[in-house]
């Protein structure tokens, strides 16, 4: 599973903390919503983890109308066993259209031989990061995969 630039874990552990220029958001998606500063929120996790999404944090918000929310899951194979993955995406009225253009993004049965930076890159403009938030998250990520791998 990537690590999307506001997930704080991939699916096998997890990243060290991010470079200050690119946050985290982690914890701080719906206030940057609320303040208009973050179109798109997404949270994805396997249904088995002990990590809660922070539905009921933004429930309160989708219910008066000034969030939009989607939700769903999704069985898929990884090393071989079923694991089913939740999906959450949050988006500000008017930008709905940012959790469509999400989902073949961050849905494991879309991805065939996918292009990770491309992904993350396209998912990072949804998600409301500059260019240079991007390319600096990307460096991160790719410096983390060479230490893990060493």
């Amino acid at each position: 599973m990537i690590h999307s630039m506001n997930n704080r874990t991939d699916i096998d552990g997890e990243y060290p903390e991010p470079p200050p220029e690119i946050g985290p958001h982690a914890e701080r998606e719906l206030d940057l919503m609320l303040a208009g500063e973050k179109p798109l929120a997404y949270f994805s996790e396997p249904t088995r983890s002990p990590y809660e999404l922070p539905d009921a944090d933004f429930e309160p918000y989708v219910q008066s109308g000034q969030i939009i929310k989607r939700d769903f899951v999704e069985t898929v194979k990884i090393a071989g066993s079923d694991e089913e993955i939740r999906y959450l995406y949050f988006a500000l009225p008017g930008e709905e259209w940012r959790i469509e253009k999400a989902i073949p993004l961050t849905v494991f049965s879309n991805w065939v031989d996918p292009d990770l930076d491309q992904i993350e890159r396209d998912l990072g403009k949804l998600l409301g990061y500059s260019e240079k938030e991007i390319s600096i998250y990307l460096d991160w990520r790719k410096q983390n995969q060479r230490a893990s791998n060493a």
